[in-house]
C-alpha cells in the first residue's frame, strides 16, 4: 500500500523482553516524572488575594457608551443584533420626542435594549458592527449567579453613568 504522507511510523512488533514484561522501568520512569512536577512552581492562583492578569484582548461585560454631553450614542440601527451569531441582542427602536434632544443624539433611539448573557459568546462582533461606537466590551468579568433573570441585562444596566449628573452629585 502506498503511503499518503511521510508521517507514518513503522510499529515495532518484536516480543517484549523480561524487563519490559515486569513494567518496573516504566513505573520508575512515571514516578520520576511525578516527582519532578512536585518541586516545580504551582500554576494555581489564590484568587481573592491574587488576581490573574488578563490578556490584552480579553472581552468582558458589554457597556453602552454616551457622548461627551451625556447623550446616548445608540441609534437603534440594529447592526449589532444582526452581527451577533448567538442572537443574544434584542432591541426596539423609538423616535425622539420634542424636548428630548439632551437625552439622545439622533432622531431614533433604542427604547428597549437587552443582552442575554447566557447566549452571548463574547465574540465582539457587536462592537465591530456598531457605526456609532455605542457598544463596547469592557474588561469587567461577568459576575456569577444562580438565577437566569440576572443574566438578561437591560439598557439601564448597560449604560455608563451620565457624566454631567455625576459631576453635580459630587
Amino acid at each position: 500500500m502506498q503511503q499518503l504522507t511521510n508521517r507514518s511510523v513503522q510499529v515495532n512488533r518484536a516480543p517484549m523482553t523480561f524487563g519490559e514484561k515486569i513494567y518496573i522501568p516504566a513505573i520508575m520512569k512515571g514516578l520520576s516524572i511525578t516527582l519532578g512536577h512536585i518541586f516545580k512552581k504551582k500554576a494555581t492562583v489564590s484568587y481573592p488575594e491574587q488576581k490573574r492578569p488578563f490578556s490584552p484582548v480579553f472581552r468582558g461585560l458589554h457597556v453602552l457608551n454616551r457622548d461627551e454631553e451625556g447623550r446616548e450614542r445608540c441609534t437603534a440601527c440594529g447592526l449589532c443584533a444582526l452581527a451577533c451569531p448567538a442572537e443574544a441582542i434584542t432591541m426596539e427602536a423609538a423616535e425622539r420626542k420634542p424636548g428630548e434632544e439632551n437625552l439622545y443624539r439622533e432622531e431614533k433611539y433604542a427604547a428597549k435594549y437587552e443582552i442575554n448573557m447566557l447566549r452571548c459568546i463574547f465574540c465582539g462582533f457587536c462592537e465591530e458592527a456598531c457605526p456609532k461606537d455605542a457598544i463596547y466590551l469592557s474588561e469587567t468579568v461577568m459576575p456569577a449567579n444562580y438565577t437566569r433573570k440576572y443574566f438578561i441585562y437591560k439598557k439601564e444596566d448597560l449604560l455608563i453613568p451620565h457624566p454631567k449628573k455625576q459631576e453635580s452629585a459630587q
